[in-house]
């Protein structure tokens, strides 16, 4: 599975993942900072990765297109920094691997996590 970290959540990410056994990447390493979040949905459809975020646009964007891909994880806790959120969504990203790669929307809060099979029903 292929991460693909939003602008909203550090660089830092990057190597976090990579070290819990996935490819990632920052959009700040493919794309302009200031793209549109539909530039970085197309992108990650377009090159099969699941985009990482803090961001609620990216859920709006599938329900309003009842896309299938990319799958979100949303990231909704008050301290996205590292290591306090980091071995949370890792863990999260194992259990709910096989979801995401089927195309889903997983909400990560801080009292449980939501899954959404994509597409949105309309």
């Amino acid at each position: 599975m292929k991460l693909l970290v939003d602008m909203n959540l550090s660089p830092r990410w990057v190597p976090w993942l990579i070290k819990a056994g996935w490819e990632a990447v920052h959009w700040s390493s493919i794309g302009k900072g200031n793209a549109p979040d539909s530039e970085i949905m197309l992108y990650a459809g377009q090159h099969d990765y699941v985009v990482v975020t803090h961001d609620m646009d990216f859920t709006a964007i599938l329900a309003a297109t009842h896309g299938n891909k990319p799958s979100v994880i949303q990231v909704r806790l008050e301290d996205v920094s590292l290591p306090d959120s980091g071995d949370r969504i890792v863990a999260a990203l194992r259990h709910l691997q096989m979801e995401l790669e089927q195309g889903a929307i997983v909400t990560i809060a801080e009292n449980r996590s939501r899954v959404r099979m994509l597409p949105l029903p309309r």
